[in-house]
């Protein structure tokens, strides 16, 4: 009951129970799975192992990455998506981007939350167009277009979030653009489209309250097996900012302790000191 409900895999030469609580293919039994040409399901079980793994930045487990992404089997796309979001670099942008636009929505979905990870420019467009209804009818897809997007302070980026606050139905859509607005701004103007219309025609520099994008990660408590001594604790991620995101974009556009608009607030004099008060003077006995 208890591996069925974890739904994990049994060691192939497993002799006791503890065998089939935990099993992990090594890292060369998860590439031989991720190449194996003629199961589908290997390959993707095999490569989305390797894209969670914390070593798979060698150039071997990227060369692969970029052939799965590819793949024939759109779960084996996904995965390779997965590969490139988590061990990529900004020239691998360009293959999130296609991917983008591929038939199955998982492999969309995965290459949408991968630019949240990788920058690049050419992203910009094809995501604006990820986070319109008409373009995009999976509302995952355009939730994690909209978070995307809170990495680029360009007027046609808050644009495009503006007008998804008003013309995505869904809730979820509306909250994720709502948040790269409040990252790309550092205003807070809640959903209202025309309350953010205004503030933008009126802002002399939108992004002069700009805050540090870090892109959303995985995390969980652990499971009952995990909390044996022996057992990996779960593989939570790091937060941090998009790998190729520019210097000048990884600092906030004014300190924390500086307004985002208006004049500086002129220092607050300090207090004179009180005067000293002077002794009492002796007084003199009466005269007699």
């Amino acid at each position: 009951m208890l591996v069925g409900a974890c739904d994990l895999q049994p060691k192939p030469d497993a002799k006791g129970i503890f065998d089939y609580i935990y099993y992990e293919p090594s890292p060369l039994q998860a590439a031989e799975m991720a190449d194996n040409p003629y199961d589908a399901n290997d390959r993707y079980r095999g490569t989305l192992m390797l894209a969670n793994a914390s070593f798979a930045g060698e150039p071997v487990y990227i060369e692969l990455f970029e052939r799965r992404i590819v793949d024939e089997d759109p779960s084996v796309r996904s995965a390779g998506a997965r590969g490139l979001a988590n061990h990529g670099e900004p020239r691998h942008v360009v293959m999130l981007v296609r991917a983008l636009s591929d038939p199955d929505a998982l492999v969309r979905r995965e290459a949408a939350r991968g630019l949240q990870r990788l920058h690049g420019d050419e992203a910009v467009a094809p995501l604006i167009q990820s986070l319109k209804p008409a373009s995009e009818p999976d509302k995952d897809v355009r939730i994690a277009a909209a978070t995307a997007l809170g990495q680029y302070p360009r007027i046609e980026v808050m644009d495009a979030l503006i007008a998804a606050l008003e013309e995505d139905r869904q809730l979820a859509v509306n909250d994720a653009a709502l948040k790269s607005l409040q990252t790309l701004t550092g205003q807070d103007l809640g959903i209202s489209r025309t309350a953010w219309v205004q503030w933008r025609q009126s802002a002399t520099d939108p992004f002069e309250g700009r805050r540090p994008y870090i892109y959303p990660i995985f995390k969980r408590g652990k499971y009952v097996y995990e909390y044996f001594p022996w057992v990996p604790e779960p593989p939570n991620e790091v937060a941090g900012p998009p790998v190729g995101l520019p210097r000048d974009l990884r600092e906030p556009a004014k300190p924390e302790n500086q307004p985002a608009s208006g004049p500086a607030l002129a220092p607050v004099p300090a207090p004179a000191p009180e005067p000293t008060p002077e002794p009492a003077k002796p007084q003199e006995p009466p005269r007699p």
